[in-house]
């Protein structure tokens, strides 16, 4: 049994049939490379094999009675792979745009939390490649802890063990209702007692955020953001699109120009989503406001929970034509942004988010969404950018090379389009999801990364 940190089940308590809080990962696979002839049969028990003592993987979620305290994680004793790894297949010469629409379909689909909240859906007929399009809650992974749950089914070649070792369930034993309601009481007393604790370094950051804001210094501020068509009410209709770059490109214009690979990146998604508002006629004057989501898994002082994060927002120069002057722009920006998140203490969401009671933070959300609360006050932000590092070098999922991985989080109320890139052998690929009454074809919005890349790149040059 282990106990969700407050921050794991706040996706919990943030879900509603609209607003989805798992993620998604859409893999391509190499069969060719596997070390005997691919069936359907075969890489599902492959997986079964490697998943069946992974704790992620087979655990699945028990209330505490009354809803006093946040639920726990258990075993699941009955744990059958066949709840968790389908197979579909697309129609006869079935081509990227089927594979988009399929993937957005299963996007859309809750997940059943009577059991271990992952599934993976094989899919056949793409070309001479096999797909799976995976979705884990996000109560169980962040961006950093989802790479490393993967990395239990790739290896490095297609026949040696997983990357990740395997774990150990810590405890098989189910706890009883009242024992769960024991531990709710106690939690509940006590909780009020951490109050304190949280409130003197609250306050001293927000002592610290007025005098970054007065010299400025401090990182952009939520609800200042322009409004644009993906910043409404969400429904549970999902669009994805992908797009990949070079990364030694990126790597290039990092070194010629002083900035970050994550300014790089940041400054091509900018250009992207204002080629794509000027298309449309919807471009603000003011600059899109993006949260950009920061691993504290190094800092943090806490053992417990799968989600280590914190954020801050950045701006992403929508509003500037020139490329070259949006990455200046954007990498000043950026070193203010980080040295004012790096003030916010490294468990400083985390400890906050023990608060969030389950009852009444669902309750608040249902009546947010119901009452279309996020078309009637300031935008907080236009949207969520993820950059994820992964492999350097191949890997092989269950023997077949991974030839490309497109990660894809979750959307919100408010903000309704999610970019994530992850870097793979050499090459930085591109996920974007939307809801799909906000972003109906979001591939009008990723084919501009190449093309937004292309004009860095020649600006660099010309200087």
């Amino acid at each position: 049994m282990e106990r969700l940190s407050g921050l794991d089940a706040s996706f919990l308590y943030l879900e509603t049939p609209e607003q989805l809080m798992h993620v998604c990962g859409l893999i391509v696979l190499d069969p060719s490379t596997m070390p005997e002839a691919y069936t359907y049969e075969r890489l599902r028990d492959a997986i079964e094999s490697r998943v069946s003592q992974v704790p992620e993987f087979t655990r699945r979620l028990r209330r505490v009675p009354l809803d006093l305290d946040h639920p726990v994680w258990v075993r699941d004793q009955h744990f059958d792979i066949e709840h968790h790894v389908h197979r579909l297949a697309l129609p006869a010469a079935g081509g990227y745009d089927e594979l988009m629409a399929l993937c957005g379909h299963l996007a859309g689909l809750t997940m059943d939390r009577s059991r271990p909240l992952w599934e993976m859906w094989v899919i056949e007929g793409y070309d001479d490649k096999v797909v799976v399009f995976s979705k884990m809650h996000h109560a169980t992974v962040d961006g950093a802890s989802g790479s490393n749950l993967i990395s239990h089914l790739c290896s490095l070649t297609p026949t040696d063990d997983p990357i990740a070792a395997i774990g150990e369930h810590s405890n098989d034993r189910e706890p009883g209702s009242l024992e769960l309601l024991g531990r709710g009481v106690l939690g509940t007393v006590s909780r009020p007692l951490r109050i304190p604790g949280l409130l003197r370094p609250s306050a001293a950051l927000v002592t610290k955020s007025v005098s970054r804001a007065r010299a400025g210094t401090a990182m952009a501020a939520p609800f200042t953001a322009p409004r644009t068509s993906f910043n409404g009410t969400i429904t549970r209709r999902r669009t994805i699109a992908c797009a990949d770059l070079p990364l030694d490109d990126i790597k290039a214009l990092k070194s010629a120009t002083g900035a970050t690979v994550n300014d790089v990146v940041l400054t091509i998604a900018g250009g992207a989503l204002r080629s794509y508002l000027l298309e449309r006629g919807e471009l603000p004057s003011s600059t899109l406001l993006a949260t950009v989501p920061v691993s504290v898994r190094e800092k943090t002082q806490r053992d417990g929970g799968a989600n280590k994060v914190s954020a801050l927002f950045a701006k992403l120069g929508t509003d500037i034509e020139d490329p070259l002057e949006r990455l200046e722009q954007m990498a000043e920006d950026n070193r203010n942004a980080k040295e004012h998140q790096q003030a916010i203490p490294a468990d400083a969401l985390q400890d906050w988010a023990e608060f969030a009671a389950p009852r009444t933070f669902g309750l608040a959300v249902r009546a947010y969404a119901g009452l279309r609360l996020a078309e009637k006050h300031p935008v907080v932000h236009n949207l969520v950018i993820s950059n994820v590092p992964g492999p350097p070098i191949p890997l092989y999922f269950m023997g077949a090379r991974i030839d490309a991985l497109y990660p894809l989080g979750p959307v919100f109320h408010g903000a309704g389009l999610n970019l994530t890139v992850m870097s793979n052998n050499g090459q930085v690929h591109v996920g974007a999801i939307a809801c799909r009454s906000s972003v109906r074809h979001p591939d009008e919005l990723v084919k501009h990364f190449p093309t937004e890349m292309a004009r860095l790149q020649e600006a660099v040059a010309a200087r």
